[in-house]
């Protein structure tokens, strides 16, 4: 059975631990957002051993390319992008301490692997709320590589964004186990 989880960051692991597929998590505090531009850049700095634009351990990447904020808002629209494409660089990163991520869609086998063996989360969002989300942001600012655009690193500070957890670190996935309730109803 599902409950409404406070979560503020940096995510420990007893925070991740806490947590089951259907959960609904209003999480608060600083968030950083990446998609697979920014995350080919992340993967190839640990590459060649340079420090990272922020701090990995316990904390959370936002997969969403925000639209330019309206006057007198942090930000525009900011809906979850399709996961996927940061799969090929999650589980290096998890390895590396991230605890969190926030995206839309199933997640290959190897990510939730990786969830499972570096005590991780994965959220997600809403797809096509991103009005919604952006109420949830306080702050936003471009950490690295404003080259990039929408798609640049930015640090945001969130309060309550509202988030389902997809994939805990127990193994759990509410995709498969959605589509199993689903053959199993009458």
């Amino acid at each position: 059975m599902s409950q409404e989880i406070k979560l503020k960051t940096p995510l420990t692991v007893a925070d991740v631990e806490s947590l089951r597929i259907g959960d609904r998590v209003l999480l608060s505090g600083i968030i950083y957002t990446a998609r697979d531009a920014a995350h080919k850049r992340l993967i190839d700095l640990m590459d060649v051993g340079k420090p990272l634009p922020f701090e990995l351990k316990g904390n959370v990447i936002y997969y969403v390319g925000p639209a330019p904020a309206p006057p007198g808002k942090p930000i525009g629209s900011a809906g979850p992008t399709t996961s996927y494409r940061m799969d090929p660089f999650a589980p290096r990163l998890l390895a590396a301490g991230l605890k969190g991520m926030i995206g839309k869609g199933n997640r290959a086998p190897e990510v939730v692997e990786a969830i499972k063996k570096y005590k991780a989360i994965y959220f997600g969002a809403i797809g096509g709320a991103g009005a919604l989300m952006a109420k949830s942001i306080i702050s936003s600012e471009v950490i690295a590589y404003e080259d990039l655009g929408p798609e640049a690193i930015r640090r945001l500070e969130v309060k309550d964004l509202p988030l389902f957890v997809i994939n805990d670190t127990f193994g759990g996935d509410l995709y498969q186990e959605g589509m199993k309730r689903y053959a199993e109803a009458p």
